[in-house]
C-alpha cells in the first residue's frame, strides 16, 4: 500500500501521493463502469446509479479536508487489511463470475481499507455517509428485487386507483394495469419498483446529510417518515401519468413518461421533506415551549 502524506501538503503533493491508489483503483474499475453504462445503467429503472456515484464522489470530495484534519497525529490501523483483501477477493469472485453485487460492492470495502491503511479511524470516520450513500448504486440480485417490486407496484396500483375514483374519475384495476376512460396503462418497474424506493431513500439521507439538524428527534422521524413518503411520490407519479393520459391522450401520456415523470417523482418527494421536516421543526418547537411553560 501506498503510504499517504498526513501533514499539510501542497496540493500537488497530495494528489501525487494519491496517484497510486487512483490509478489502482481505476485499472479495477473502469471496465466495470463501461459494463453498467452500457448495461443496465441504461435501463430507466436502473438510472439512479450514475446519479449516486456522481453524489458519492461530490460527498467525498466535501468531506476530504475534514478526512485529512482528523487523521493528522492518527495512526493507520492494520484492520484495513482484513477490508481491503477481502474487497480484492469480492471483486474477483464477482468480475469473473459476473455477479455485480460482489463485484461492484468490492469497491466500497477498498475504500474502507485504504483509509484505515492510509489514515486511520477517525480518517473513515469523516467519510462514513459517502461510503455509505454508495450501497444505493450497487445492483441487487434480479430474484430480490422482482420479489420486492410487484408487492410495491400493487400497492401504488391500488391507492391511485382509489384516490382518483375518490375524486371522480372512471377508473378501474386488474393487477397492476390500470384502465382510465379509454385508455389502460401498465404500472412499470420504472414507476413503483424497489429502485425508486431506494433512490428516493437516498435522496432523503442526502437531505438529512447536508442540512444537519442537531435535534436528534428531526432525524429519527425524518428517517423513519422517508419510507412512506417514497410510497407517496411514487403514487403521485402513477396518478399524474393516469391523469395526463386521460385529458391529453396516450401520446401525451407516453411522452410524460419518458420526459418528466422522474421530474415529478423527485419533485413530490423533495417536496414532501421538506415539508414533514417544517411539521416535526414545529412540533417539537411547539413541545419545548410547552415545557418551559411548564
Amino acid at each position: 500500500m501506498p503510504h499517504i502524506y498526513r501533514g499539510k501538503p501542497t496540493l500537488q503533493a497530495e494528489l501525487l501521493a494519491w496517484l497510486p491508489v487512483m490509478l489502482g483503483l481505476a485499472a479495477l474499475y473502469l471496465p466495470s463502469l463501461y459494463d453498467l453504462f452500457t448495461g443496465i445503467w441504461a435501463q430507466d429503472e436502473q438510472m439512479h446509479g450514475p446519479i449516486v456515484l456522481g453524489i458519492s464522489c461530490w460527498l467525498i470530495y466535501r468531506t476530504w479536508p475534514d478526512m485529512l484534519a482528523a487523521s493528522h497525529g492518527e495512526k493507520p490501523s492494520a484492520w484495513g487489511w482484513l477490508f481491503f483483501v477481502m474487497g480484492l477477493l469480492l471483486y474477483a469472485l464477482g468480475r469473473s463470475q459476473d455477479i455485480l453485487l460482489f463485484e461492484i460492492g468490492s469497491v466500497i470495502w477498498l475504500l474502507v481499507g485504504i483509509t484505515l491503511l492510509n489514515l486511520g479511524p477517525k480518517a473513515l470516520k469523516a467519510q462514513w455517509f459517502a461510503l455509505f450513500f454508495m450501497l444505493f448504486m450497487v445492483p441487487l440480485p434480479g430474484v430480490v428485487v422482482d420479489t420486492v417490486t410487484m408487492p410495491m407496484k400493487m400497492a401504488v396500483s391500488y391507492v391511485a386507483e382509489h384516490v382518483l375514483f375518490w375524486v371522480g374519475y372512471p377508473i378501474g384495476r386488474n393487477g397492476v394495469i390500470l384502465q382510465i376512460g379509454q385508455y389502460m396503462l401498465l404500472v412499470a418497474d420504472a414507476c413503483a419498483g424497489l429502485h425508486t424506493l431506494l433512490t428516493l431513500e437516498a435522496l432523503g439521507l442526502l437531505y438529512l446529510n447536508i442540512v444537519r439538524r442537531d435535534s436528534l428527534f428531526r432525524n429519527i422521524g425524518l428517517a423513519i417518515l422517508i419510507v412512506p413518503i417514497s410510497f407517496t411520490a411514487n403514487v403521485i407519479r402513477v396518478m399524474a401519468l393516469s391523469l395526463i393520459t386521460y385529458h391529453f391522450g396516450d401520446e401525451a401520456g407516453q411522452g410524460f413518461l419518458h420526459g418528466f415523470a422522474g421530474m415529478v417523482l423527485f419533485l413530490s418527494a423533495l417536496l414532501l421533506i421538506i415539508g414533514f421536516d417544517s411539521l416535526l421543526q414545529a412540533f417539537e418547537a411547539k413541545h419545548s415551549k410547552y415545557r418551559g411553560a411548564n
